[in-house]
Parts: structure tokens; C-alpha cells; sequence
């Protein structure tokens, strides 16, 4: 019989007060442990916090070595581990600063301007936070795709000023940030903006096999930097994905979690999901390669299946990580059929390798000009190579990016291929290295994914033990 919590209604308004009365508490702790920097937040629960917590730490490009996440009842308290890229503990002040006012200012009306400017150093928040026309992309992902976009933006006078594209199983989604190349700002004109989403729209249906389904949608920066139905890039990006499908026929590996013994000894790319029932929750286990936002995919991809994450723990050993989520759906029930467990395997595979890397990561930095990304791509294109993914902002007078690049068979490149790259476009490459990620997911059937495989140990057996006390030091503090 399936599981249903009992779940209180909780006005808006009252909900509010809450916050207010028991604002978020944030302690950055340099003393604790001897390699890592500790942030600890305890504050009222509310909806989706825990996505827009990572989601900050995130953004500063901080490693999250590991986490600990209990909720008891309308609190929460959790713990990260976080480094620097170079495993260095966060000992600026300004830094430590914007931390506590970022995971404070996500409750409430989000991080200002202010905030940023206070720092001493650059958010590379995956959104625009000035005056700029954000268009959304998605379809069928072919060879030269975003060079044909790109091409079509710069012959119709406008300027890209970010970008960012991922391609999965066959798929594609873009973000593309425009303003007007002629007059600067944003694209307001309807006439105008109508006349940009017809030629993308002609771009994304040119080779389209029967059914093939693509999208154009169009979203406005308003003056004070926030777009109407403003979303996270990569959020949005993971919904995206999403809607078009990208998680059927994703699979994970054969061998479930500890049966999988090459995972542990670093062989296997794969990623293990494992589902099963737990005192009430649904335990949801994760085994993969580590790498750079593995926690915020996760997270995200549990948020936008509405599901509710109760109690978590994340680590790695060597080059694998692992994560337990106790979760229930936000209605307050658990999975309880094959059919509801397999589907979110599908989508937690389909998130964690969205933005596995593959190929060659070619880094470029130059003078910010009208049509650069045009430039680029078709550089990349007309030698032969592929896009699987690429992100690129300007920063005033400069222009950075980072575009993932194979051949247009999906595989290695070929050296010669990029060295012509990289002598074409003259010294805007600063760095041409493998991008180390994990393999693609597995297509095909998964008559052996029965539950009778379940691994047999659990980190979060060995968290559980322990909850009900920790759930009691929450209540105390």
C-alpha cells in the first residue's frame, strides 16, 4: 500500500512570518577540520532552499567535498565541505561574506547587485544579471547546429553577449542572451524580436527528419536585471532537457551499486542508481565518477520532479562520489512502483550526464566584438569538429568561453583538426586540454534492472543510525 505523510497546509503568508521571526543562520567554520572550510545553515524549511543553497556555492565554483542535510519537521540544518578549486579552505572575508548574505538573500528577494559588488572577486552566476534579451532553444542536436545559430544572429545585427548550449542523447538546449548589435541593449521592438525567433526557428526545422519537434521561446530582461519568469540558466537548462525527453532510453549500469566492482576500483564510467524503501522515505543512492557540480545536477533533477529531500549525504572516495537522499514526492508520497522508481533512474542519469565532459575543452579569451561566437564556431565546424557543449559570457571589453569539442562522430579529436583551430583563431585559445568526465550513459533495455539487486550497503544505513540524534541537536540549537 503506498505510503502518504501527513502534509500541513502552510500559508504564504504565515510561511513568510516564519522566515522572518527565524531568519537563516549561516556559520562559516575554518576550525573544525584541518583541509576544509564548513558551512553550516539552519533556518525555518521551506520548498526548493536546499537546491538554491548549492546553487550559490555553485556559482563561486567551490568544491563540495561533502554535505550532511537533516530536516526535522519545519527546520532544516545542513553541513557542506567546501574548498577552492585548489583545495584551499575560504579564508577571504569578502568571500565569506557574500556567502552568508547570498544563502540568506535566496530565501528571500535574491541576491542584489550590491551584494556582488562587495566582492572581491568575479560570480560566475549562470545567468545575466543586466539589461539583455534571453532566447531559448531546443530540438534535435546535429553537427554545426550552434554555428548555424550563431551565423544567422550575427547576419540579422545581433550581438550575443552569453551563451550557453548542451547536447545530450540527440538532443540540444540553448540559452542565448542578446542585445542589439546596431543600438545596443535589449531586443524590445516585437517586430523585432519576431523577425530574430522567425530565423532561428527556420534554422532549428532546416533538416528535420518527420515528427522531429523544435522550440524558440523568448524572454525579456526587464530594466532592473531580473527577467520576467527569471530561472538560474543551468536550471532552466536541466528543464529544458528535460521537456524534451532527453532521460528515456538513459540508463544506468548493469551492476548495481556495490556489485560494481570495478566503480570502487576507478574502471567504471558508469553511473549506479539504486531505489529502494526506507522508514517511511524512498532511499535514493548514487555512484558515479566525481566531478565539478555533481550535487547541484542531483539536487536539481530531484526538484524539478517535485520530490522533497529530507535527509542527505553526499562524499567521494578517490574519483567516486556517492549520495543518499531520503526523499518523498512533495505530496508527501514515496515511489512505490517499478514504474515510478525506473523513471527517476532515467532522470538522475539523464541530469548527472548532461554535463559530463567529453573530447578536447578549448578555453578562449579575447576582445569582446559583434559576431565572435559566429567566428568561432564556424571555425571549429569548418574543421571538422563537433560542439557538445559550450558556455561563453563577456566580461566589458573581453570575452571568455569554453566550448567542449569531438569529431562529428562523437569521438576523439583528431590533433591535426585542432591545431588548426587554434592557429585560425590566432591567440584567443589559451588552452586546448582532454576533458575528463564520465562515459556516455547506456542505451538500450533494462529487463535486468529489477529490485533484487539492491546494493547491500549503504552510507546512508550508517547516517540513519545516527539521525535521530542529530535531528534532537537541530531541535536544541
Amino acid at each position: 500500500m503506498m505510503e502518504i505523510a501527513y502534509q500541513p497546509r502552510i500559508d504564504s503568508e504565515i510561511e513568510s512570518l516564519v522566515e522572518r521571526i527565524n531568519p537563516p543562520r549561516v556559520c562559516v567554520d575554518n576550525d573544525s577540520d584541518p583541509e576544509c572550510t564548513l558551512i553550516k545553515v539552519d533556518s525555518a524549511n521551506k520548498y526548493g532552499i536546499l537546491l538554491d543553497m548549492v546553487q550559490v556555492l555553485a556559482d563561486l565554483d567551490l568544491v563540495i567535498s561533502k554535505c550532511y542535510i537533516s530536516s526535522d519537521g519545519e527546520w532544516f540544518m545542513d553541513v557542506f565541505h567546501v574548498t577552492d578549486q585548489l583545495g584551499n579552505k575560504l579564508t577571504d572575508r569578502s568571500l565569506i561574506l557574500y556567502i552568508q548574505q547570498a544563502i540568506c538573500a535566496s530565501r528571500t528577494g535574491g541576491i542584489t547587485k550590491e551584494m556582488q559588488s562587495n566582492l572581491k572577486r568575479e560570480v560566475q552566476q549562470r545567468h545575466v544579471s543586466t539589461e539583455h534579451t534571453a532566447f531559448e532553444i531546443t530540438g534535435i542536436n546535429r553537427p554545426g547546429l550552434l554555428s548555424e545559430i550563431s551565423a544567422v544572429l550575427s547576419d540579422i545585427g545581433c550581438h550575443v553577449t552569453a551563451a550557453v548550449a548542451w547536447t545530450h542523447h540527440e538532443r540540444a538546449a540553448m540559452v542565448i542572451y542578446l542585445e542589439d548589435g546596431f543600438n545596443g541593449g535589449p531586443i524590445i521592438d516585437p517586430i523585432r524580436k519576431a523577425q530574430v525567433k522567425d530565423h532561428l526557428d527556420t534554422v532549428m526545422e532546416a533538416h528535420h527528419r518527420v515528427g522531429d519537434v523544435s522550440h524558440v521561446v523568448v524572454r525579456v530582461v526587464e530594466a532592473k536585471g531580473a527577467p520576467v519568469g527569471w530561472a538560474h540558466t543551468e536550471r532552466r537548462l536541466h528543464e529544458l532537457m528535460y521537456g524534451e525527453g532527453d532521460y528515456e532510453n538513459c540508463f544506468d549500469c548493469d551492476c548495481f551499486g556495490d556489485r560494481c566492482d570495478a566503480l570502487w576500483r576507478g574502471r567504471c564510467e558508469r553511473i549506479h542508481v539504486t531505489i529502494e524503501a526506507c522508514n517511511g522515505y524512498s532511499m535514493v543512492n548514487v555512484k558515479c565518477r566525481d566531478r565539478p557540480k555533481l550535487l547541484f545536477d542531483t539536487v536539481c533533477a530531484l526538484k524539478e520532479l517535485q520530490f522533497v529531500v529530507f535527509h542527505a549525504v553526499a562524499g567521494a572516495k578517490g574519483s567516486t562520489a556517492e549520495q543518499e537522499y531520503f526523499i518523498r514526492k512533495k505530496n508527501g508520497c514515496t515511489l512505490e512502483t517499478e514504474v515510478q522508481r525506473e523513471r527517476l533512474r532515467h532522470c538522475l542519469v539523464a541530469a548527472i550526464s548532461r554535463r559530463a565532459s567529453q573530447g578536447l575543452k578549448l578555453e578562449i579569451r579575447t576582445e569582446n566584438k559583434m559576431g565572435l561566437l559566429s567566428d568561432v564556431t564556424r571555425v571549429v565546424r569548418e574543421n571538422g569538429l563537433s560542439i557538445t557543449r559550450a558556455e561563453m559570457c563577456t566580461q566589458g571589453e573581453i570575452a571568455v568561453g569554453s566550448f567542449y569539442v569531438t569529431d562529428v562522430n562523437g569521438g576523439e579529436t583528431d590533433p591535426n583538426a585542432v591545431e588548426a583551430v587554434v592557429r585560425e583563431l590566432g591567440g584567443a585559445v589559451v588552452s586546448a586540454v582532454k576533458a575528463v568526465g564520465m562515459m556516455p550513459t547506456r542505451m538500450g533495455s533494462t529487463s535486468d534492472s529489477v529490485e533484487q539487486n539492491k546494493a547491500k550497503s549503504s552510507i546512508g544505513r550508517l547516517f540513519w543510525s545516527k539521525l535521530e540524534r542529530l535531528s534532537t541537536s537541530i531541535r536544541s540549537l
